[in-house]
């Protein structure tokens, strides 16, 4: 299958939004259904659904974008997780990272399957408060790790 096929299978089925050469662009998703087990996206605005975590704190998906930006095919899955921080009684980033290769290890990896997608690499964003992708966002507490997929494993790229 192709990569534009695959790319229309998804953008389609209102699950990925399928990202234009010139940069990232959000597209809100239309009214359809997706399940992996433990996500719903049921109306124009992802639903918050808290999704199991190794810390136990709250993360819902908030976006998952496919990007030719950066010359090859990216996948970048944002979730917002309201308790990151770096102050006291907050979830840091030592304990996060392990929530995002988990979230990577049981969501990424399905979808990317589901879709017949072959990225370079993946991204799992976690941010304290949801943000438009792309703009600055300064009192907002970000981290990121990106993955290589080998054989339905996640496997850390340190960026």
């Amino acid at each position: 299958m192709s990569a534009l096929t695959r790319y229309r299978k998804a953008r389609a089925k209102s699950h990925a939004r399928a990202i234009p050469e010139r940069g990232a662009h959000l597209w809100w998703v239309r009214g359809r259904a997706f399940c992996l087990g433990f996500l719903t996206l049921s109306s124009p605005v992802v639903a918050e659904t808290n999704l199991a975590v190794p810390s136990g704190q709250p993360v819902y998906l908030s976006d998952v974008l496919l990007d030719n930006n950066p010359g090859e095919l990216w996948v970048r899955f944002r979730f917002v997780a309201p308790k990151i921080g770096s102050d006291v009684g907050r979830i840091g980033y030592d304990v996060a990272s392990v929530d995002m290769e988990h979230l990577c290890h049981t969501l990424a990896v399905a979808y990317v399957a589901e879709y017949d997608l072959e990225p370079a690499r993946v991204v799992i964003s976690l941010s304290d408060r949801p943000t438009e992708f792309g703009q600055a966002a300064p009192d907002a507490t970000q981290y990121f790790e990106a993955y290589r997929l080998e054989q339905a494993q996640c496997i850390w790229e340190g960026l």
